[in-house]
């Protein structure tokens, strides 16, 4: 079987010949793996399940001094966090899109590498990135604090802008699906170390409604539907299951008992990540690392899953702890008779 049909057995509730692996890493975390590798394409050494399409979150203008702007011209200050950035200033300054355009959902710059990454990947399962979908794209446009208040003094404007963003990822997914991709997957975190930031009433009052809106399209389309999101999150599960979820990520063993929720949601939900990414795989031996992906594969050959870091791997790691993932992963007799 190919990586492709692997996964959607996972999907669709299968019991998969061995356990499929997705994994995800820091820009630190990457230099180190290609060093240790040498000149050889990280993607075919890691023989990821997965394969990642389109541009994410739209960071296409390099400012200089360690500042980029994405799409939505928020502007980014990278000089400590390399992947992401912190976000510099308000595009919205006021409870109004009066003045604001939001920019092209059919820019060029997010399929351009679409079709040769595809070629390149044939075998695996073909994934449109979409990230800060909704909650986290309005915050970036009108401050955390500032969105959280807004719930409250002003739900219209809240309402208007969750819809406008929809309505623009949802003509981006659709021009995604002119390619052969399979799913999409939709990145937006509303949880936290415990709960939901803005608590489950609002959560259900203000982005359930536009979620179902948009997670509908995709699926009307014959794709799946991938999230993302960080955080204290597992009360949401029935709800996301009811608006067409298929899987979600990143599973964080720190917030909830990853081993409890595969075993109830097996069949309904498959879960992508899993492993400790807060504890073990930076702070446990290669051993502890062993161990902790040795239960997670056990429990996942049963189906629902896909082995995975609880969020992508950062460069603090050691680099013997990330190589035991990857070698067990790889290891799997049924992978290695393929």
């Amino acid at each position: 079987m190919t990586k492709r049909e692997i996964i959607r057995m996972v999907l669709e509730g299968g019991v998969p010949p061995y356990v499929p692996w997705s994994f995800g890493f820091t820009q630190a975390a990457k230099e180190r793996l290609q060093q240790h590798y040498g000149p050889v394409d990280l993607e075919t050494r890691l023989q990821n399940h997965l394969v990642k399409l389109g541009s994410d979150i739209g960071f296409f203008t390099d400012l200089g001094n360690h500042r980029v702007r994405d799409v939505f011209g928020v502007v980014w200050d990278r000089s400590l966090d390399r992947d992401i950035g912190n976000v510099e200033g308000r595009l919205l300054p006021e409870p109004t899109l009066k003045g604001y355009h939001l920019p092209d959902p059919h820019d060029p710059r997010f399929f351009a590498d679409i079709p040769a990454r595809i070629e390149r990947y044939a075998d695996r399962f073909r994934v449109f990135q979409l990230g800060f979908s909704l909650y986290e794209r309005a915050w970036t446009l009108r401050g955390m604090q500032t969105l959280l208040m807004d719930f409250l003094d002003y739900p219209h404007f809240v309402k208007d802008l969750l819809n406008a963003i929809a309505d623009y990822n949802i003509a981006q997914i659709k021009e995604a699906f002119k390619f052969d991709i399979d799913a999409v997957y939709f990145g937006d975190d509303w949880g936290q170390q415990r709960g939901l930031q803005m608590g489950p009433k609002l959560w259900r009052t203000f982005l359930f409604p536009v979620l179902k809106r948009m997670y509908a399209v995709a699926r009307e389309c014959g794709k799946y539907v991938f999230i993302h999101s960080c955080g204290d999150v597992d009360e949401l599960f029935d709800d996301l299951i009811d608006i067409g979820v298929n899987c979600f990520n990143p599973f964080q063993p720190e917030v909830m008992d990853v081993f409890d929720l595969l075993a109830q949601y097996r069949g309904r939900l498959t879960f992508h990540g899993g492993l400790s990414t807060q504890k073990t795989l930076p702070y446990g031996t290669v051993d502890d690392v062993r161990h902790e992906t040795g239960r997670l594969l056990e429990i996942g050959r049963r189906g629902s899953y896909i082995l995975a870091p609880a969020h992508d791997v950062q460069g603090d790691v050691p680099l013997d702890n990330m190589l035991a993932v990857i070698e067990i992963a790889q290891g799997q007799s049924a992978f290695a008779g393929n």
